[in-house]
């Protein structure tokens, strides 16, 4: 298991609910152990076993939850 960790800069963030859409979106790939977002920087940490899943999914992930990612 290659655990590894990313930061992803996201843009459109305002509220708890955007924060609770961005962590599901996450979570619900196989492969995230665990997500962390701050709204006011527009940062979301992601922990991730890379044998499961890629960088690009959680990308997409976020994009598909109506945010977008900098890339």
């Amino acid at each position: 298991m290659a655990e590894l960790k990313s930061k992803l800069k996201v843009e459109g963030m305002s509220c708890q609910h955007c924060k609770m859409a961005v962590e599901k979106a996450l979570k619900n790939l196989n492969g995230v152990s665990e997500t962390e977002v701050n709204i006011e920087s527009g940062l979301v940490s992601v922990a991730y076993d890379s044998s499961q899943v890629q960088y690009l999914q959680l990308v997409e992930a976020i994009e598909e939850a109506g945010y977008s990612v900098q890339k």
